[in-house]
């Protein structure tokens, strides 16, 4: 190589090299101080593309467990006024035997009957009354009937997508009030209608007993749907890790490696900036 003054192409060549360690220098740093290995779409354009995908599935699963678990506590509200209902029942098919029996007069069955007819009111006034959120659970909107704006039932909705057969179901429940139960004009004035009452008492139990046993499915139902949309989140972070979190340990070889080298460089820079004072000495000379 000619000995010149008007270029020093070692120089040159040195902070070229200089800059493209430093830029990769830079660029360790970043993906060390954030923990990404992409932090811009220049770094990996189709694995930006993929993991945002990812994070905004992964957004809506954990969404959907949420979703899944205000469902579940929707049930358990309309599961504990059942409970109550359920005492009611119990009550009002005491009173109906004790007033069955020929032991009793008239005006005692009247007592009677006025303690049956209120457990009576009070079985509608709580399924008219019971709401999660201002949904009413317990006086058949929730049924499933054409009749009602809720027609198949209250959607739960728990995927990312909008497949009847993978990201929702409905949840159904029953008529609680006394007329769906069959209890809406049962009294216990005379020793026949409580002999009467008995039997239909008993029917509303079962009634109530087959809405309790399906609020029931439906909470352990969502409880397999939380698990699995756990599962299927957590899957989906690990892939997506993999994708955008950078190797700490494979970074820091690099960086290490892109530190020597730009340290090398500026010093081989140093080093040919000096070279054209070679020529001053022969043109001194």
């Amino acid at each position: 190589m000619p000995l010149v003054i008007n270029h020093n192409l070692m120089a040159m060549n040195a902070s070229r090299n200089f800059t493209t360690a430093f830029d990769s220098l830079a660029k360790s740093t970043n993906r060390l101080s954030s923990g990404l290995r992409i932090n811009t779409s220049a770094d990996d354009a189709a694995g930006l593309a993929i993991s945002e995908l990812m994070r905004a599935e992964i957004s809506a699963l954990n969404q959907g467990v949420r979703n899944a678990r205000d469902a579940q506590s929707m049930l358990q509200t309309a599961d504990g006024a059942l409970q109550v209902i359920d005492e009611k029942l119990i009550r009002m098919k005491e009173l109906a035997e004790q007033a069955a029996t020929g032991t009793y007069n008239s005006a005692q069955r009247s007592i009677m009957n006025n303690e049956f007819v209120l457990m009576r009111s009070e079985i509608t006034r709580i399924a008219n009354a019971v709401k999660f959120n201002g949904v009413y659970l317990l006086n058949g909107t929730l049924s499933g009937s054409d009749a009602n704006p809720y027609r198949s039932g209250l959607k739960i909705h728990f995927g990312p997508t909008n497949s009847a057969a993978e990201d929702y179901y409905f949840i159904r429940i029953g008529d609680s009030r006394a007329t769906a139960l069959g209890i809406g004009t049962l009294d216990i004035a005379s020793q026949s209608t409580a002999q009467q009452a008995l039997t239909a008492i008993s029917d509303a139990i079962v009634s109530k007993d087959e809405i309790r046993a399906t609020i029931g499915a439906y909470i352990n139902r969502l409880t397999n749907t939380v698990s699995q949309l756990a599962i299927q989140a957590e899957n989906l972070q690990a892939a997506e890790s993999r994708i955008r979190d950078v190797d700490v340990a494979i970074e820091m070889t690099e960086f290490v490696n892109n530190q020597i080298k730009s340290q090398a460089a500026i010093a081989m820079l140093a080093q040919a900036n000096s070279l054209p004072q070679m020529a001053l000495t022969l043109i001194g000379g």
